[in-house]
Order: structure tokens, then sequence, then C-alpha cells
């Protein structure tokens, strides 16, 4: 952080925040493992719903490693991951504005969102009845932070979100069964 007429400035704030979010070699344009995300040019193909911003996961948490737990910070201690707000988007993005026009398009919504001090109107790709409980702190604590996988399928390499798994009551019997945890109907309905 820097000293000037009195005031901290942030600015070392963010070269903090982005050398926590992205490993070295995502710095570097590099991927540690190896793992390069296709060039996109025709998303309707893509299987899951479009959102307002075509956010890549197979980029961020695939090519840059950038851990689950850096966007969704709530999901150890809340039922709901939560979808990470447009502060920690634009924390990254104010300074990395995209290698490819594509990209670079998609950085400039965050950019307005952040601007206009309105998120985007995210379209909800796993949907449980409003019936059912899943507290998500309860099976990351169980089942450790690389579980999200089990659930949500393997997002590193989807260049779109969607749904993989039924979690339908059957599959969730079904690993509960699997992890020796208790079946009974108040677990998941109260």
């Amino acid at each position: 952080m820097t000293k000037r007429s009195g005031r901290v400035g942030t600015g070392g704030g963010v070269a903090i925040a982005l050398l926590i979010a992205f490993p070295a070699a995502a710095q570097t344009g590099q991927s540690a493992s190896g793992y390069k995300a296709p060039v996109i040019s025709d998303t309707g193909r893509l299987k899951g719903p479009r959102q307002p911003i075509f956010f890549r996961h197979d980029i961020h948490a695939g090519q840059d490693q950038i851990p689950c737990l850096y966007c969704h910070s709530t999901v150890t201690i809340s039922s709901e991951p939560g979808i990470p707000a447009v502060q920690t988007c634009f924390g990254c993005h104010q300074m990395i504005g995209g290698s490819t026009p594509s990209h670079q398009a998609e950085i400039k919504k965050v950019r307005e969102a952040w601007a206009d001090k309105r998120p985007p109107e995210w379209t909800r790709v796993h949907a449980l009845p409003g019936f059912v409980r899943f507290p998500h702190q309860r099976h990351i604590k169980i089942l450790g932070t690389e579980s999200c996988i089990t659930c949500h399928g393997d997002v590193r390499s989807m260049p779109q979100v969607y749904q993989v798994a039924t979690l339908k009551m059957g599959w969730c019997v079904n690993c509960h069964v699997q992890h020796s945890v208790s079946r009974d109907c108040t677990v998941c309905h109260y």
C-alpha cells in the first residue's frame, strides 16, 4: 500500500488480491496444469442456459486454476454457495482486460455492471425444490473443498456451466448411503 498526503492508497491491495487469486502460472499467461481453454466461436451449441455474461469456468477454474472458494467464498459458512458479487469479478478485471475480442466484450459487461451498480441477472443452473434443504457448508465440511465436482461436475472443463447430476432424491440418497450418512427424512426436509 502506498501513502500519499496522509491517505493510504489501495493500489498495492489489488496486486496482492491478484497474487492470491491467480497462481503464478496464470499471471504469466501460462497454465500450470497444461490445460488451455479452447476458443469458443459458437456458443449456441454449448450445454447449459445462456447467461448475461459468458463466464468461462474452464478459463477461470481450469486454465487459470482459481480455486472455487476464491469466488464462492461463503460456501464453507453458509447454506447457499452464493453467486460472487460483481466486486469480486471487478477486483481482478479492473486490471485484466481479456486476451481476445470476445473475452474483452464480456469483461466490458463486468465493468459496466460495476460502474452501474447493477449485478447481472444470472440464470440459476442448479436448483432444488423449495422443500429440500441442502446446506453447502455441511457437505463441504464433510467432503472437503474439492468436493464441488461431486454435484456440479468438473466445471474446470466447462466453457458454460450446465447441470450434470440429476439432484433428485434417489441420487442424493445414494450418496448418503455411500458415505454412511443418515437417511432420516428430517436431514434434508425441515
